[in-house]
């Protein structure tokens, strides 16, 4: 069904390629790519922050005495920071201001980080973790909106896609750059270092970032080219009435369908690989597989805009095209099927890189398609609340898988082939539900 929206005839001729987009973007002005470099870095730092945590665990354990629940509360109070935080920090940006809130919110997590280093006991890291959780909630609605001000419908997915990398940058630097710190300083000072970034990268914000309409030093040109998509002249709807938007629960269902994917790698892809293939703990036997996984995701978040934004330049609206480009790469996930019955390692790296590189790229096209039927106005409260949702769906994931291995004996066949099923399931619900431009409200 989604196929034949594509079915019509196009005039290529006259129609410019993908290069030829990139390099007439380019001659418009470079000001929007600064402030997309902004938010990658702050997406980078954001991982580094919540994965140094599982890199140092066996130091901590062994300095504080941790048990197996200890580390998991710490986590579990992490999660539900965040999924608070979400919803707080969505309607905060867009009552208060993208450049104002994204401040104090790395600031917030980076003391909060800084204060890992003094805390004493598991009941610290909680407290400390539950902050991180509720501030670092801030960075994807801040990265969403920065993006949804700053580029025009047939880029925004490519830099969607290009900010969502960092979070790949910042699961591949923590392992690399925290033992050295360790070595040389201790736990406390890799705390402190991360703390240190975060907050040299808030005073790079504070100086740097502009609303488009508001940029000193943002070319007449540049400025008509991110501002150009005229909208309806909307302000103040009540929270309770963007709840009542059809486009709140099509991202919010999707997206709680989807997200758990990429929690279920992070936590469940060592195990995984451990237990089927008898690796070791370092560099050379698990270190480098999970790095061609998440090199591969790179590649995928980075590189999965340029389908939509290819069908976009041939005329296809906005919102069909993240569609017909969710559905392909929907497709390309099932390859994660074969990664549990898989002989070899490589084979089995082959198939989960594959699939997670098309769940990033899908990753850019939902986050896109969401700014393409949302006002810019209220980006970030309904971003916000689609990311609260996919957080609890997070919270559950964890549970039914360790329910699910626990009652299998570790057999991860069935994980695997329930996977694809979630982004049809998915794209089902959007393409039912998904408005096909922004609307227009009533103030009621």
């Amino acid at each position: 069904m989604l196929m034949s929206a594509i079915a019509r005839p196009l005039d290529k001729a006259a129609t410019p390629g993908i290069g030829e987009k990139i390099r007439s973007g380019l001659a418009v002005g470079k000001t929007r790519w600064g402030m997309l470099a902004l938010v990658f870095f702050a997406t980078t730092l954001n991982y580094i922050d919540r994965a140094a945590l599982g890199v140092m665990q066996p130091i901590l354990a062994k300095e504080m005495s941790w048990t197996a629940m200890d580390y998991a509360n710490i986590n579990f109070w992490f999660q539900v920071g965040y999924a608070v935080g979400f919803l707080l920090q969505g309607r905060l940006i867009d009552k208060i201001g993208v450049k104002r809130v994204f401040f104090c919110a790395v600031l917030l997590w980076s003391l909060a980080t800084g204060a890992h280093g003094l805390a004493t006991s598991a009941a610290g890291f909680m407290v400390c973790r539950f902050i991180l959780g509720l501030t670092e909630a801030a960075n994807y609605p801040a990265c969403v909106k920065t993006t949804r001000l700053w580029f025009p419908a047939g880029e925004r997915a490519i830099a969607t896609g290009i900010f969502n990398a960092g979070t790949n940058v910042g699961a591949l630097l923590t392992p690399l750059m925290l033992p050295l710190i360790l070595s040389v300083w201790g736990w406390q000072a890799a705390f402190l270092c991360i703390a240190f970034l975060g907050l040299f990268w808030a005073v790079l914000w504070g100086l740097k970032y502009f609303n488009p309409e508001d940029h000193p030093r943002l070319s007449e040109t540049e400025r008509a080219y991110v501002m150009g998509e005229p909208e309806p002249d909307q302000q103040g709807v009540p929270f309770h009435r963007i709840l009542r938007m059809r486009g709140t629960w099509a991202f919010a269902g999707a997206f709680m369908c989807t997200a758990p994917v990429f929690w279920f790698y992070l936590y469940w892809l060592p195990p995984f690989l451990n237990q089927q293939y008898n690796l070791g703990i370092n560099v050379t036997q698990m270190g480098i597989p999970l790095i061609i996984i998440y090199v591969a995701a790179d590649f995928g978040s980075i590189g999965g805009g340029i389908l939509s934004s290819w069908l976009i330049g041939r005329g296809m609206q906005p919102v069909k095209a993240r569609l017909v480009s969710m559905l392909v790469f929907a497709l390309t996930i099932i390859s994660v099927i074969f990664a549990a019955g898989a002989t070899s390692l490589w084979v089995a790296v082959a198939a989960i890189s594959v699939a997670i590189a098309a769940h990033q790229a899908w990753t850019a096209n939902i986050w896109s398609v969401v700014m393409d039927y949302t006002p810019k106005h209220m980006m970030s409260t309904v971003f916000g609340f689609g990311s609260m949702c996919a957080a609890v769906g997070g919270m559950f994931m964890t549970q039914i898988v360790g329910y699910m291995l626990t009652k299998t004996n570790n057999n991860y066949a069935l994980l695997f082939t329930l996977i694809p099923v979630m982004y049809f399931i998915a794209l089902s619900w959007l393409y039912l539900m998904a408005p096909r431009k922004v609307p227009v409200l009533d103030q009621a």
